[in-house]
Order: structure tokens, then C-alpha cells, then sequence
């Protein structure tokens, strides 16, 4: 299948895009899933997430995140006040089956004109990493994005040396796209940054492999996968 055509000029041009535009601005709503919920951010889930944060002693986890590990509740309530307010990007608070918050992800470089959206300031508590329903969060702000909102292009942006996060965007289906070297400075250092996509056109087997992968079926009585998400 081509994927351009040609005008009258005789000159290559891009296929028509499909659907309305702008899309939808997402709005700020939980998304339910079977092991996680994802709630609009509120300064109420400060205390919580300082509590799941912090169990990353080391602070390893802000390596490559804006900010630095959160020293007191007092700076968690801050930073998740500051989270609640923002538009863009958008912030959502990750609970698990208890409701308790154990984590937290965003929409940002929100562009309805275009029909692109991006997933990042991800960070999660180490008892929410390479779990479940880790991957259920990261599938439902896809099937939001995709499904409900109807974006055509979702983004995965990273530090091209933070290799846990290259390896999470393969895992989860994104097509690594190229590096954008000394894009940005952060921290006062430099970063290139690392581009990944997923497009609508590849949104609906995605989703099956997701959906297969998540099913109560895929894991044992001790909670484990019996398949992997790249196996499905």
C-alpha cells in the first residue's frame, strides 16, 4: 500500500488525513481498569505518593525526571499541587486495587490540531514497577488516546541513555524513531532525546496483543505471566 499520491503537478504528496480536526482535549476523567484506576492528579494523593515514592531510597528513579526525590511531605505537597494544577501536561495518579496511590504518569505536548499526544513524566513506586498493572495504566491512557479521543499519533519521548526507558517503549509497542541529539538541557546537563511513536493504523493489533496479555487467563495463582506481551 502506498503510502502517498500524486497531485496535479505530478509531485508526491501525503495521503488524506482521516477523521476531524482538532480532536478532543482530553478531559481530565479516571480510567478504570482490572488491577489499576487511574485518578486525576489532586493534592490529596500527596501524602500517599510521598509514602510509595520513597520507598525508592536511593532515588535512582528521578535520574532522568524533572525534579529531585522528595525530601519531606511538605515538598510532595508541593509537587503534586503543582501536578494537579497543570494543563498541559495533564497529570493522572495511579491506584491499585486498594485505591491507594502508588504512582504517576501524564499526557503532555497535547496537540488536538494535529492529532498527537504524548505519555511521560512517568514515575513509578517500586512496588508498581514491572507489574500488571504497570502495563494496564500504560494501555489504558493508549485506549483513551486512541479509542475514546481518536489521536492519531501517541509519543513516548526519553533520555537516549536511560536504557529502562527504551526498553519499556519497545515492550509496550512504540517504533523507535530516530535521536534528537542536544535537544534539551536538564539539570544542567545535556540530553539527547530518543523519539518513539505508536499511529492509529497500528493502535487495533496493539490492542488485541494488550488485551490477550492482561487477561486473567495470561497469569498463574501466584500472579505471574505465563506469557510475555512480546510473545503475544
Amino acid at each position: 500500500m502506498t503510502d502517498h499520491r500524486i497531485n496535479e503537478h505530478g509531485q508526491p504528496i501525503g495521503l488524506p488525513a482521516e477523521g476531524s480536526f482538532p480532536r478532543p482535549f482530553p478531559p481530565h476523567k479516571p480510567m478504570q481498569g482490572r488491577t489499576v484506576r487511574l485518578e486525576p492528579t489532586q493534592p490529596a494523593h500527596a501524602a500517599a505518593l510521598y509514602e510509595a515514592l520513597s520507598k525508592d531510597e536511593s532515588g535512582r528513579s528521578w535520574t532522568y525526571l524533572p525534579g529531585s526525590p522528595l525530601t519531606s511531605l511538605e515538598d510532595a505537597q508541593k509537587w503534586v499541587e503543582a501536578c494537579a494544577a497543570s494543563r498541559d501536561p495533564q497529570f493522572y495518579t495511579l491506584c491499585d486495587a486498594d485505591g491507594t496511590p502508588v504512582g504517576i504518569a501524564s499526557y503532555l505536548r497535547i496537540d488536538p490540531n494535529n492529532g498527537v499526544i504524548e505519555v511521560g513524566h512517568i514515575h513509578f513506586s517500586p512496588a508498581l514497577q514491572r507489574s500488571a498493572a504497570a502495563t494496564e495504566a500504560m494501555y489504558l491512557m493508549m485506549r483513551n488516546a486512541f479509542d475514546e479521543l481518536g489521536y492519531r499519533r501517541y509519543e513516548w519521548k526519553c533520555d537516549a541513555l536511560n536504557a529502562p526507558s527504551r526498553r519499556a517503549a519497545e515492550r509496550l509497542g512504540f517504533t523507535y524513531e530516530g535521536t534528537f541529539r542536544q535537544s534539551v538541557v536538564t539539570k544542567g546537563r545535556n540530553r539527547d532525546t530518543a523519539w518513539f511513536s505508536i499511529l492509529d493504523s497500528e493502535w487495533p493489533k496493539l490492542k488485541a496483543r494488550f488485551e490477550a496479555w492482561l487477561s486473567p487467563a495470561n497469569f498463574g495463582a501466584d500472579g505471574q505471566q505465563i506469557t510475555r506481551l512480546n510473545d503475544i
